[in-house]
């Protein structure tokens, strides 16, 4: 069986991109959490990944003696192994653009990496009017991120990115987690977008786990850490 290594749920945006992917399209895995203590060379969180990833960092695919790091590579990879379940839109030329918006993820969207990192438990609406106030990049990024997905629910009719549930999606997830722990204002056809996210089984799957752990930790909460100052 497939084994994919995860950080904590709450926090760990880059695990829940191919855990509800393959969660949703009915992949069986185990899963394997690696606590995030901290991220220094000697932490516990290290030295459990320390024979299993190059990079030391999560998420991680072990099929066998195979080892698959980076999200975009396990879902390049899954998509091979699995070509019955259509993990990218069945059309090349919609492939190719579901594969541009996933890069676009991968290496964008910094602003609103920085200014508001998962977090799902927490509801965080005042820091992220503050953040949208005082961050013009965060703006920018908002606005490209309304701009994309209204394009193509229109283009595909909804009501997911692509029409029926693909790998964007997955990858977008943790962006709709963003968006409603910091409240940030959407049209409400992107509403409409994230709420449709939010009901499948998968990412509803994770969003449980990430409620039930409890597992606060001081340096992924800076906002209410000084709140509480």
């Amino acid at each position: 069986m497939l084994k994919l290594y995860i950080g904590n749920k709450n926090y760990s945006s880059w695990s829940m991109r191919p855990w509800v992917l393959m969660m949703q399209a009915g992949i069986p895995f185990e899963e394997v959490m690696v606590r995030f203590d901290s991220f220094d060379a000697g932490s516990a969180f290290k030295t459990a990944l320390a024979g299993v990833s190059p990079t030391g960092k999560v998420p991680v695919l072990v099929d066998g003696d195979l080892v698959v790091w980076d999200t975009l590579a396990i879902a390049e990879y899954l998509a091979e192994q699995y070509p019955e379940l259509h993990l990218w839109p069945r059309e090349a030329p919609t492939r190719a653009r579901a594969r541009s918006v996933c890069a676009e993820m991968h290496s964008g969207f910094g602003a609103l990496r920085s200014a508001c990192p998962m977090n799902i438990e927490a509801s965080l609406p005042d820091v992220g009017a503050l953040a949208l106030r005082d961050k013009p990049a965060l703006r920018a990024d908002l606005a490209r991120l309304v701009a994309l997905w209204q394009q193509l629910l229109g283009e595909f009719g909804g009501p997911l990115l692509f029409g029926r549930f693909s790998v964007a999606d997955a990858f977008f997830a943790p962006v709709v987690m963003r968006l409603r722990t910091y409240a940030l204002p959407v049209p409400a056809d992107v509403r409409a977008y994230m709420d449709q996210v939010c009901g499948l089984p998968g990412v509803k799957a994770w969003m449980d786990g990430a409620l039930a752990e409890r597992d606060f930790l001081d340096f992924e909460e800076p906002y209410r850490l000084s709140a509480a100052r």
